[in-house]
Parts: C-alpha cells; sequence; structure tokens
C-alpha cells in the first residue's frame, strides 16, 4: 500500500469523502458548531474560536494525519480521516471524526465508515483500529456495530483540551474478520 492510493478521494452515493482543503473552512466551521457541547469529548476543540487553530493544525500535519470533509448531496457535514498507527502499509487508524447532530443515529456514518474501512483493505492493509475516548458510549457503541473488536483500555492516555484525563478505548477490524463478514 503506498500513501497516494490510501489518501484520495472517495464517494457512495450521496456520501463524498474530499481532501480537506482551504476551502472547506467555512462550511466545516458551520458544520461543527451545530453541537458545541460535543467538543468537551474529544481531545481538540473544533468549536467556537478553537476552530481555525485546529483546522489551521489539519491542513498542515502532513502525512501523520491525512483529514477528509463529508459531503452529503454536495454539502459539508463533518470530517474525518487516515491517522498513522503501527506499521506504515499494515496498520491505519481512522479518527478525527466527526458528523452534525441531524445525520446521527441515521446509518450515515456507517455508510462513511464502511467506504473508508472498504478502500483501506483494497488498499492492501491488514488493520483498522478506531481509538474512542471512554466517556463517548455512542462512538463506542457504532464501532461495534461495525464488526470491531475491543482490544482494551489505555488509561490516561492523553489530556484533552480541556485539561480532563482521558482513556482511550483500542478497537480494531482486521482484514479478514471484514472479508468474513455476512
Amino acid at each position: 500500500m503506498s500513501e497516494p492510493s490510501l489518501y484520495v478521494p472517495l464517494a457512495d452515493g450521496d456520501v463524498r469523502l474530499d481532501l480537506l482543503v482551504e476551502a472547506h473552512r467555512a462550511p466545516l466551521r458551520a458544520a461543527c458548531a451545530q453541537d458545541r457541547e460535543i467538543w468537551v469529548s474529544y481531545s481538540s476543540n473544533f468549536g467556537g474560536e478553537g476552530f481555525d487553530p485546529q483546522f489551521d493544525r489539519l491542513l498542515s500535519s502532513g502525512g501523520a494525519r491525512r483529514v477528509y470533509a463529508i459531503l452529503r448531496g454536495g454539502e459539508v457535514v463533518g470530517m474525518t480521516g487516515w491517522i498513522e498507527r503501527g506499521a506504515p502499509g499494515w496498520s491505519i487508524e481512522i479518527g478525527n471524526s466527526y458528523i452534525v447532530p441531524a445525520l446521527r443515529g441515521t446509518g450515515f456514518n456507517r455508510r462513511v465508515k464502511v467506504l473508508m474501512l472498504d478502500h483501506a483493505f483494497a488498499c492492501g492493509l491488514e488493520r483498522v483500529c478506531f481509538m474512542v475516548d471512554a466517556i463517548n458510549l455512542r462512538s463506542r457503541a457504532a464501532v461495534l456495530k461495525l464488526g470491531a473488536v475491543e482490544e482494551g483500555v489505555l488509561r490516561h492516555e492523553r489530556q484533552t483540551w480541556t485539561g480532563r484525563v482521558r482513556d482511550t478505548v483500542s478497537f480494531s477490524i482486521l482484514r479478514d474478520d471484514w472479508n468474513a463478514r455476512a
């Protein structure tokens, strides 16, 4: 798997993942502003005044974090990305994910993640992981519904922007598990 083959635009019906660029700043800021309370459960703050510094960080992060703008019918409704995790060409993390409140619980997030998982395994990766804040029960349930296996809890794995010390739950899906799903 080469990096250029993984980080490419992806689409399925009305779901499109575009490589994050400056033109996404204003529409993504508006999407992130739709749920100001959610950012306390994230490592970084994409709400209010926190948005621009975090967006700038994403644009300048290079190869370690490659983020998409999520579009539905041409409208920016969130973000997600690839994060280096494990051996290059073997394992990757899907993270930095946010979807507007109106699309939560509709199956839209599943469509986005299935698109990414299909693509990751088609590129030759063996393992895709998800690192989820232990307090984020909604995200933990969504990852399990995808067929991921909970691997354990990394205690005090990081400090969030609020100063809270975060425990992180590690999940993974292996290529064989993904291909064997019914």
